[in-house]
């Protein structure tokens, strides 16, 4: 039996719509609702391991108030397009970032931190532990 890895075009829209839904503070059990789904499926979409047809696609991006195009900024190109280093983080790994309830959470609360000296703190104390080895 082998074994099906899902699309990494799949995926990363997945993973869109997922960034997208925490943004709005939606559950996937709401977004299923309105979709007429389980929230199963609704994870299967996240996760890339179900395909999202067109027309629902169309429909998740009107529940979700981002225009269809919003699901493929900065996607994997199959195509052959290689990305040149030194050109800073790739779209798909800040949406990965954004996409888990970790780096959700750490971005919500750092823009509520209002007081610019603290926040350039705060990032200091990041690239600290980072280059000290113990991330």
């Amino acid at each position: 039996m082998s074994i099906k890895f899902p699309n990494p075009t799949d995926k990363y829209v997945g993973s869109r719509v997922r960034m997208r839904r925490l943004m709005l503070h939606m559950s996937q059990e709401r977004l299923a609702d309105q979709l007429g789904l389980t929230f199963q499926q609704v994870q299967k979409y996240e996760k890339g391991t179900n395909r999202i047809s067109a027309s629902r696609l169309q429909e998740i991006s009107h529940i979700l108030e981002v225009p269809v195009p919003f699901f493929f900024e900065g996607a994997p190109q199959s195509f052959g397009g290689a990305r040149k280093s030194g050109d800073g983080p790739s779209l798909a790994y800040i949406t990965d970032f954004l996409g888990n309830a970790d780096g959700h959470a750490l971005v919500r609360a750092f823009i509520k931190i209002k007081n610019a000296s603290l926040r350039r703190s705060v990032v200091r104390l990041v690239e600290a532990i980072v280059t000290s080895g113990d991330s």
